[in-house]
């Protein structure tokens, strides 16, 4: 028989947001309204070139996010969707028994890419839903090379504020890694949610990690990146398994960038109706916390499991943690309209 790891076995898969046919999809964080009318006339050009590999060194959206960001292009490590930089990151620095520190909970695919980078993971439990700095920062030690900020966070929506994260990275030793990830970066009120790499771009230690799957509507695509200091990128761009971003998502994302106006149009969209569907659940007795994302929180603690069956047995799916929440996507004034008539049938049971 053939010898499999250990840690593998006992490992519990990802697990993706669960579809089915004409329900309403509200499980997945993904953007309700369509490519970008730029990206679908891009994506129409470019059917004759997908016999040929892609760029495997992403040059033009290389370029492209240098000149969003400000930096230079040797300063940016691309992959497909964010989910694999960070495993490039962490094969880049934690290596067998090298421990990776985060809140918990958070985002769920952190532990399943430690495990597999041979990384010993470092859970550390959240406070009042928001990631507790401080005790992630106790809980470095020399072991550590790795602590991941998920901001905002994603199950639970919140965020830790600037003089928060920027006591945090000092206290973190130079040798270990932070990587903020700012997945939903562009729904957050930069007023509350500090910009890490407006922070942070000239410490060494810190990486930011952005994705085109959420207010750039690419999540089909698989475009994520993180800038950082140069030497680290030099390194992380190795472990990229070679091609992974393809031609189409290479420049459907530099098609994306330009659509500046949209995007924000979108996401303004998608943050008043989270604040409706926010000011409603709490009108029937839920007890969401403050959104800073493009879904919103219920800690509903042995009955989480029990309301997305209720929601799902109505042609609503949203995302359970059993035992602890659920986590629902804004969709479309609609989409979010129907959610809320199943929670309204559901209040009378709090």
């Amino acid at each position: 028989m053939v010898h499999v790891r250990p840690s593998l076995i006992e490992l519990q898969s990802y697990v993706p947001g669960h579809k089915a046919p004409g329900a309403v999809v509200l499980a997945s964080n993904e953007c309700p309204f369509g490519l970008l009318p730029g990206v679908a006339a891009r994506l129409g050009e470019l059917t004759g070139g997908l016999s040929r590999y892609p760029d495997m060194g992403a040059r033009r959206l290389l370029d492209a996010l240098a000149a969003r960001h400000g930096v230079s292009p040797d300063r940016i490590a691309v992959g497909a969707g964010s989910s694999e930089v960070c495993g490039q990151l962490l094969h880049t620095v934690a290596g067998p028994g090298g421990e990776v520190v985060f809140g918990w909970r958070s985002f769920e695919a952190y532990p399943i890419l430690t495990t597999v980078a041979g990384g010993a993971v470092v859970q550390v439990p959240l406070r009042g839903h928001v990631q507790d700095l401080e005790a992630m920062a106790a809980a470095v030690t020399g072991r550590t090379r790795l602590v991941f900020v998920c901001n905002p966070n994603n199950p639970t929506s919140t965020s830790v504020g600037e003089s928060a994260l920027r006591a945090f990275v000092d206290r973190v030793p130079e040798h270990v890694l932070v990587v903020v990830d700012e997945a939903y970066h562009e729904y957050a009120d930069p007023a509350a949610v500090p910009d890490a790499l407006a922070l942070f771009g000239d410490r060494p230690n810190v990486v930011v990690l952005r994705t085109f799957s959420k207010a750039y509507a690419l999540a089909g695509l698989r475009v994520g990146y993180c800038v950082g200091a140069p030497g680290i990128i030099a390194q992380v761009r190795k472990t990229q398994t070679p091609f992974s971003v393809s031609g189409l998502a290479q420049e459907a994302a530099v098609a994306a960038l330009q659509e500046h106006e949209e995007v924000a149009r979108r996401v303004a969209l998608t943050v008043g109706e989270r604040d409706r569907v926010t000011h409603d659940l709490r009108a029937l007795g839920y007890d969401p916390p403050p959104s800073q994302a493009n879904f919103v929180w219920l800690p509903l603690g042995r009955d989480s499991a029990a309301f997305a069956g209720h929601c799902l047995g109505n042609g609503v799916i949203v995302r359970a943690f059993p035992g602890e929440g659920v986590r629902v996507t804004i969709g479309l004034p609609e989409e979010n309209t129907a959610f809320l008539a199943l929670a309204a049938t559901w209040s009378t049971r709090l």
